[in-house]
């Protein structure tokens, strides 16, 4: 048989030889087929994204021109129309299209040929080099003369080609490794993401955020209730936790938590006067609706989260603000509250309203009503929802009467994490961080009809601080002989309901393992138009923006973490679980948290937590007014003379700084009462009344992103120490001057704060050492034209750990506030009843306030040894 194929080394036609031109042209014409429409049209957006003083760099890492890195889907508000990256597969072709070197690209596999050549290159090169004492070395031919001959049978002839190649690998290896050890090579820094000009960065996300993407998030975030523990706040992680894989985050995921929770019984909750009969009535309790009926959105019942379940009846009396000394001054004007439902108003000498509430039941109380004034939310102060910004007369405030200032988190796991299967449980009954009598919020609508009600019982008030603005009321305070009024509140209390955070990363490529943790609480009361969604919405636009970065090749020095909390509202839940769960990863590795609640309430911006300072002061002096674009938020700030105030409570920082001690910042912009906690806090209170056009939305998206690149990725962390210190001694003379203030009677012993002070005085000293290195270091960095030897970026890493450790240092990690242990910081922590809003030094503090002068003598001289102690780390 006849092989048909043809013969494959016969002569074939020759192909036709191109001419030299014709060559050439197809060269180029070939070459220029690789490079994108960007590359070719050179946009200039993202080629200034990168580093210009490196212009040999030709393959470096370029950010992409678009508004959004996420795909479209359906329910991501901010997904739709305003981006103009339509998909995921948009966004890899525009990456394609950049000039990055991509796994896989023949451009890569093409500079690793040309590195072998030039290692080629430098063994030829090592082989040519003429040594000037060559002249006097013995020729091969001479030594081999001069070596005996060993019989043929034993005789080994080595391939001395081969033996020449493997000492020239060797000795190439040799001064590589030389090179290294003795410093020569020096490190640029930041590695991958110096490639990027960190002035242009910042103009990046300053251009890049968008108040449309926000207000679309605030939008869908507001659509239905999302209280902790119901499907509304489950739905609420799955979305969030879908727009964290979209911008590209990295282990994202859900974290669950099993905890403590209570919600009102169908038919369980009546506030009524039952006796005399013609008096008899009873309070709607709930709100109007915000929405039509036919509307999916639901709204919350009025209640108090973790409130005591119960049905009693009693006298009503009018205890002004429910403070510890209002009930006291009822007291000594014989009014007994043995036996009587109080009726007390939110906000006032007593903020906290799980306080007023135990100070009802220490003063003898049966059960607690708490009413919002329209003397501080409402009609008084201008015109009610929805002609205005202020509470209707039917808004109800709920809220929490968890006591936060005495356990924070899960109440059944103080300490410990509530984590599925968890099987340590603290009993509900006589729980230290439950109050012990029932309560209920009420708007002033129903608490005018039980004010009218004890006109002419107990005492006439006089004090214009004790009277309210409600309408047609003639202010008493009511007694033993008051109308009887009836307090009913059944709850379903579930001690195991799960919640759920949602966690996400950037990791960082030079230590991965120090993270700066970015965080905002999700849940709400009811539809949470301000309170948090206003944080959520701004977050997850800050999330968008690190996404994009992170697709351009972008990483920052250290680990970004962003958490979206569950449970915030019912007493910090979500996030002291975190920390609880893992508490000594994060005293050790985590340099900082930056906490956003409320985002925007109103037109002034706020922040909390003095190491921050200077670090807050760059970023605000980057950002405009959105009212007046010729001022910046620094010259307002400084206009002002606003000071940074220390760490309160309330919100998720709190178990991050108190009980881990990683140095927290909450920031937000603020304004006049809202409705708080109400149903009426809406996406539509926002649009209206809040921030209309969402320009302060984008302000704060703006300051938070810009102070999370400074925390990320700034060389040296740029804590203040000196500020921090100067605040601190600050803080001690405030103790002193409280300290005086309690010594009403000459029996009390003097507090010595001697010790105390001093160590405040040597935390200024240390501190100002400490900076100067920072300070050191810039200048040899700068005059060596930016770079970086090895050992100076490992002093430079170990400076910043010693900074972040320092709040870690101020922890009596073996000890804790005595009475309430779970908290550790020595200087800052809740107060226990203290509300002058200086709550520094409170183990000082707890013991002045109930009169335990030696208990404060000792808790100074703790206080004074740990600051000593955490000063001296610094310089170490």
């Amino acid at each position: 048989m006849v092989d048909e194929k043809p013969n494959r080394y016969e002569h074939q036609d020759s192909l036709p030889i191109p001419t030299y031109d014709e060559a050439i042209s197809s060269r180029l014409s070939s070459s220029q087929s690789y490079l994108g429409p960007e590359e070719v049209s050179h946009d200039a957006e993202r080629q200034a994204l990168l580093t210009t003083h490196r212009p040999h760099q030709r393959n470096g890492y370029e950010l992409p021109t678009v508004e959004s890195a996420r795909s479209s889907l359906d329910f991501l508000p901010s997904s739709g129309g305003s981006s103009r990256r339509s998909s995921a597969e948009a966004l890899r072709r525009e990456i394609q299209q950049m000039d990055i070197e991509e796994p896989g690209d023949p451009n890569t596999r093409l500079r690793a040929s040309r590195f072998s050549k030039r290692i080629t290159s430098l063994t030829h090169s090592l082989s040519s080099i003429n040594l000037p004492f060559r002249q006097w070395l013995p020729s091969g031919q001479y030594l081999r003369a001069k070596i005996p001959s060993w019989p043929r049978a034993l005789r080994f002839q080595p391939n001395w080609i081969i033996v020449g190649r493997i000492f020239a690998i060797f000795l190439v290896v040799f001064i590589i490794w030389l090179f290294f050890i003795s410093d020569l090579f020096i490190v640029r820094n930041a590695r991958m993401n110096n490639m990027f000009d960190p002035e242009k960065l910042r103009t990046y996300v300053l251009n890049h955020i968008d108040a449309d993407n926000i207000r679309h998030n605030l939008q869908y975030a507001t659509k239905y209730d999302h209280m902790a523990g119901t499907e509304g706040s489950y739905s609420h992680a799955i979305w969030v936790e879908t727009a964290f894989q979209q911008a590209g985050l990295e282990r994202v995921g859900l974290e669950k938590f099993e905890v403590y929770l209570n919600n009102p019984k169908v038919g369980g909750r009546r506030v009524a006067i039952v006796d005399p009969p013609e008096l008899q009535w009873m309070a709607k309790l709930e709100e109007e609706l915000v929405y039509p009926v036919e509307w999916a959105a639901q709204q919350t019942p009025v209640f108090h989260g973790h409130s005591k379940s119960g049905n009693v009846t009693g006298p009503l009396v009018y205890a002004n603000y429910g403070s510890r000394e209002d009930f006291e001054h009822l007291a000594n004007s014989g009014i007994t509250l043995e036996g009587s439902i109080a009726l007390v108003r939110h906000y006032g000498t007593q903020g906290d309203r799980a306080l007023k509430v135990k100070a009802a039941e220490l003063a003898g109380a049966v059960g607690c009503i708490i009413y919002s004034d329209p003397a501080e939310n409402g009609f008084v102060k201008g015109e009610p929802y929805p002609k205005g910004r202020y509470m209707p007369d039917d808004a109800v405030q709920r809220g929490t009467v968890a006591l936060s200032s005495w356990v924070v988190g899960d109440v059944l796991s103080p300490g410990y994490a509530s984590l599925p299967g968890e099987r340590r449980r603290e009993p509900v009954a006589n729980n230290p961080a439950l109050v012990n009598i029932p309560s209920i919020p009420l708007a002033w609508r129903d608490a005018q009809r039980l004010l009218q009600a004890i006109k002419g019982h107990g005492k006439k008030i006089t004090d214009i601080k004790a009277i309210g603005g409600i309408p047609y009321v003639e202010w008493w305070t009511g007694d033993s002989g008051s109308p009887i009024v009836h307090l009913m509140n059944h709850q379903d209390e579930r001690e195991r309901e799960g919640i759920y955070n949602v966690l996400g990363r950037i990791t960082g490529v030079e230590q991965a393992e120090k993270s700066i943790i970015v965080g905002n609480h999700r849940d709400a009361w009811c539809f949470g138009g301000a309170d948090p969604g206003s944080g959520t919405a701004v977050m997850l636009e800050v999330v968008r923006i690190f996404g994009e970065l992170t697709t351009a090749g972008w990483r920052p020095r250290r680990t970004i973490e962003f958490a979206s909390w569950d449970g915030e509202e019912y007493n910090m839940i979500g996030s002291t679980e975190h920390v609880e769960n893992r508490i000594e990863d994060l005293r050790r590795d985590a340099f900082a948290y930056l906490n956003v609640d409320v985002a925007v309430s109103g037109t002034d911006f706020k922040a909390e937590g003095p190491i921050f300072a200077t670090a807050l002061k760059r970023v605000l002096d980057r950002v405009k007014d959105p009212r007046d674009d010729n001022r910046t938020f620094r010259q307002i700030w400084e206009e002002n003379q606003t000071t940074m105030a220390s760490l309160g409570s309330g919100s998720d920082h709190v178990a991050f700084l108190d009980l881990a001690g990683t140095s927290s910042i909450d920031i937000g912009f603020d304004g006049a009462p809202f409705p708080s906690h109400s149903c009426y806090d809406t996406f539509d209170w926002m649009n209206l009344f809040g921030d209309p056009g969402f320009q302060y939305h984008k302000a704060l998206a703006q300051i938070w992103a810009l102070l999370i690149l400074d925390m990320a990725d700034r060389p040296i962390l740029p804590f203040d120490m000196n500020v921090y210190a100067q605040e601190v001694a600050k803080y001690v003379n405030e103790l002193d001057k409280y300290v005086q203030s309690k010594r009403t009677k000459s029996s009390s012993p003097a507090i010595d704060l001697s010790s105390l002070k001093s160590a405040a005085g040597n935390f200024i000293i240390s501190a100002k050492r400490f900076e100067d290195w920072g300070g050191a270091w810039e200048t040899t960095v700068r005059e060596s034209g930016g770079f970086e030897p090895n050992t100076l970026a490992q002093q430079r890493i170990a400076h910043n750990s010693k900074m972040a450790d320092f709040e870690t240092n101020l922890l009596d990690i073996d000890g804790g506030l005595p009475g309430r242990e779970q908290f550790k910081h020595i200087i800052f922590a809740p107060p226990l009843w203290d509300t002058s809003g200086t709550v520094c030094f409170p183990g000082v503090r707890d013991a002045v306030e109930e009169g335990e002068w030696e208990l404060a003598q000792r808790q100074v001289e703790k206080a004074a040894g740990i600051l000593g102690n955490a000063a001296k780390s610094l310089i170490a």
